[in-house]
């Protein structure tokens, strides 16, 4: 089977089936000779190495942009999911009784920085998804005149579920609100335009699915939207003219990058770039292998007995399925496959499997075989 992604960029497959990208992404071979090359830089000549990595920032964000249908000048490289959203939600000029609306099932990165607007007088409507997902009709109930901004997760944490982006905008849009989305567990298995889908700012941390180092993002926020925000955590890098050190009464850059605010993390952002390389070689190819992976593995659990808790259609299926086997502990069978060398997320309610562009069938065939095997020893355990 020929995997849209080259096996040999990842070594972890010499001794690991490794299903779980929607927890931490593995950095291709690339990267990390791009990497100790850095750190040898650092080490061996100090400022002097570190420098033109600190010119390539720029090119960084162009990379970013290019990838997501982005201008450069709309990006900015940050921390982490969540220092995205904050950006939004600590820049908008809110005024009392401004409504956010998001989904009850939103992983915190993309919920605790909208609930704390409530200091803003500011009311949080949250959408309660058991038994219901945000679909526009959902989303239409649940706008009113006084919504400021609708924000969802393009892909659910727990089950893969994923948003109609396009569909969602509109709505969002009809009603004057913005639409912000966190792209953390879907931008790297399925690729973005910013300007079809219509969002006004998305926001990743690099991780999972961009195979990057822990520790970076990015923020896309639209053009004309930037000079519209407040500026609340600026730093040395957000004036105009960084080298003018004391010149406390210029303005701001007039780009996203004011939103960086201090020193950046050169090697964060090197391992975002270096990664975006190999995946945008194969976009669409990285997609529907992981559609079809994710499709065999929910026929093979079928067979077996397991319950599928991941939404699929053509529509809504994502890289994340989500199972568990009425008669066994999922915590259980999650150690069992973890010492067979299948690394698989496994909590109280499911094992979350998270197959990427490099993994392939037999890998796949590989996890049910061996949980076919678990379940008459797990069941009378």
């Amino acid at each position: 089977m020929t995997t849209p992604l080259d096996r040999a960029l990842f070594p972890v497959t010499e001794n690991f089936n490794y299903l779980n990208h929607a927890a931490v992404g593995i950095l291709p071979a690339s990267s990390r000779r791009a990497l100790v090359e850095f750190i040898d830089q650092h080490s061996t000549t100090g400022i002097t190495g570190l420098y033109p990595y600190d010119l390539q920032m720029s090119e960084y964000r162009a990379q970013i942009a290019q990838f997501i249908g982005a201008d450069t000048d709309e990006i900015a490289i940050l921390r982490n999911t969540a220092e995205g959203a904050n950006v939004i939600a600590g820049g908008l000029r809110w005024q009392p009784g401004d409504e956010i609306v998001l989904g009850s099932n939103e992983f915190p990165s993309n919920a605790y920085p909208w609930l704390a607007c409530r200091d803003f007088g500011v009311k949080v409507r949250l959408v309660q998804t058991n038994g219901r997902r945000l679909t526009p009709d959902v989303l239409r109930a649940h706008l009113s005149t006084r919504t400021r901004l609708v924000t969802v997760s393009w892909v659910s944490f727990e089950d893969g579920y994923r948003h109609d982006l396009a569909a969602l905008a509109e709505v969002a849009h009809e009603q004057g609100a913005l639409f912000c989305v966190d792209v953390m567990q879907a931008l790297g298995a399925f690729p973005l335009d910013v300007r079809a889908v219509g969002v006004d700012a998305v926001y990743a941390g690099g991780a999972k699915w961009l195979m990057a180092l822990q520790g970076v993002s990015f923020l896309y926020v639209r053009k004309d939207l930037i000079d519209e925000l407040r500026l609340a955590f600026p730093g040395w890098r957000s004036a105009e003219n960084l080298w003018e050190f004391l010149n406390f009464d210029q303005p701001f850059v007039n780009n996203a990058t004011r939103f960086e605010g201090g020193t950046p993390n050169f090697i964060g952002a090197l391992s975002l770039a270096k990664a975006i390389e190999v995946l945008g070689q194969s976009k669409e190819r990285i997609a529907r292998h992981i559609l079809e992976l994710t499709d065999h593995l929910c026929e093979g659990l079928q067979c077996i007995g397991a319950q599928i808790l991941s939404h699929r259609t053509p529509a809504t299926s994502s890289g994340i399925v989500t199972f568990n086997i009425p008669q066994c502990d999922p915590i259980a069978l999650g150690r069992l496959l973890q010492r067979e060398k299948i690394n698989t997320t496994y909590r109280p309610n499911g094992v979350r499997v998270s197959p990427h562009g490099y993994n392939t069938q037999a890998e796949i065939d590989h996890l049910l075989s061996t949980v076919r095997q678990a379940v008459p020893v797990l069941a009378t355990a």
